[in-house]
């Protein structure tokens, strides 16, 4: 006997009962980015592996160690399952003109993939939503952005996420810092990890955000980049703070918070919550002005976010918020021949009229088929035989309601009655 085959690792099932409280989850966070006039996007997993060197930077660790690269066997071309969704936005923003017809306000749904050690809240399929907003050069759009994030919080009935922000200033602010932070830990050379020494002369700053507790205390007294930044940066980043302040959004000032990506400058956020164990980043961004102009395109800037999808799902159930699984309307139970065909045309009927119907399949007796209308959650059942077949009536009953009558009606009044019942079903609760 075969093996039975098994999902790859790291890359999982999402289940109906899941997977519907996932669309649950994506319908809110679609009406919160229509609120604020976020226009839909929707680009390849596949993308030429350029193209994350280029944007996210060859010394970083998605580059160097977590994406998943292949050549095409067909023309040789270098090929990569895409770790993140800027980059890709980015590019397709340059190669359909949209950059010619900002500002642009978009984002997109969907798989990113990284070749990392599975754990809670980190996969190597995972679920992303990013928002991009392409034109826009000050620091309203950055707080925007940020407020955002506040308030999906509260549709989300989430609380507990802490707001940190830090300014990455401009490119050769940020290599002012970088001289200063090698000469730093130069002098720390005997005790920083191999992570640490192999970032040293590639990226420094990466070493502020490493996880090692030894490291923790050098890293805190390290050069600041803040202390870096000249008048115009300074001002951008106290641009971003007066509006949080004004919206009465608490934050925190963290300087060692620098993000994975080389591509970002001037502010860069984070979400963060307790809740989740060690992946507590539930949402991050910043601003990028230089990747347009990067990736081939005029000089453009630019400014975004991304939410992982299974930390907030995650954090949502952790606060108690998951949502009941839906039920349909209406079940309809059928036996005989003729009955059975009439069962058709009445179901179809019925979801002419926008009633959510579940018609029976595969046979069995009143009984088993009442039971199983119960236990689908359906308000009403629609009972057909062969005796209201050659009528064209059906037993309407209610499944919900304890000792309610048994309604006979034709076939074509069915929808007035159950329309009706539901209006007044919504109007008392």
């Amino acid at each position: 006997m075969s093996q039975t085959l098994q999902s790859v690792r790291g890359m999982n099932d999402i289940l109906p009962d899941e997977a519907e409280f996932w669309e649950v989850f994506e319908e809110t966070v679609r009406s919160w980015l229509k609120s604020y006039g976020y226009r839909p996007i929707r680009m390849p997993i596949v993308e030429p592996t350029p193209l994350f060197k280029r944007a996210i930077g060859e010394v970083t660790d998605i580059v160097e160690k977590e994406m998943y690269s292949f050549e095409d066997s067909l023309n040789g071309e270098q090929l990569t399952l895409r770790p993140e969704g800027t980059a890709g936005c980015v590019r397709a923003v340059i190669q359909h003109g949209l950059a010619n017809q900002i500002p642009r306000r978009l984002y997109y749904i969907g798989q990113m993939f990284r070749h990392e050690r599975p754990q809670k809240g980190r996969y190597r399929q995972f679920h992303q939503v990013g928002v991009e907003s392409i034109g826009f050069a000050g620091p309203d759009i950055d707080a925007e952005m940020i407020l955002m994030g506040a308030r999906l919080w509260d549709d989300l009935g989430l609380d507990g996420i802490e707001l940190q922000i830090n300014s990455l200033g401009q490119p050769e602010e940020r290599a002012q810092h970088r001289a200063a932070l090698i000469a730093y830990f130069e002098r720390y050379q005997d005790i920083l990890d191999e992570d640490a020494k192999r970032r040293l002369y590639t990226n420094p700053l990466r070493i502020l955000d490493t996880k090692n507790p030894a490291l923790q205390e050098m890293c805190a007294q390290a050069p600041k980049l803040i202390d870096y930044l000249g008048a115009e940066s300074l001002a951008h980043f106290e641009g971003v703070q007066q509006v949080l302040k004004d919206a009465g959004v608490p934050y925190t000032v963290n300087p060692r918070l620098v993000r994975g990506l080389d591509y970002y400058n001037l502010t860069v956020f984070e979400w963060v919550t307790d809740k989740l164990g060690a992946q507590g980043t539930v949402c991050a961004g910043g601003r990028y002005d230089g990747l347009v102009g990067q990736l081939g395109g005029k000089a453009t800037p630019a400014c975004g976010f991304a939410m992982g999808v299974e930390r907030l799902i995650a954090l949502i159930k952790e606060s108690g918020g998951e949502p009941a699984a839906p039920a349909p309307d209406v079940y309809v139970v059928h036996q005989g021949e003729q009955a059975s065909r009439l069962a058709f045309r009445v179901a179809e009927g019925l979801r002419d009229q926008g009633i959510d119907v579940l018609l029976h399949c595969g046979g069995g007796s009143f009984k088993s088929q009442m039971k199983k209308a119960d236990g689908s959650g359906a308000t009403f059942a629609v009972v057909i035989g062969d005796d209201e077949a050659a009528t064209g009536e059906a037993q309407l009953k209610f499944l919900r309601e304890e000792g309610a009558a048994q309604l006979k009606l034709k076939v074509d009044d069915l929808a007035e009655a159950i329309i009706g019942q539901l209006i007044d079903s919504d109007e008392e609760e």
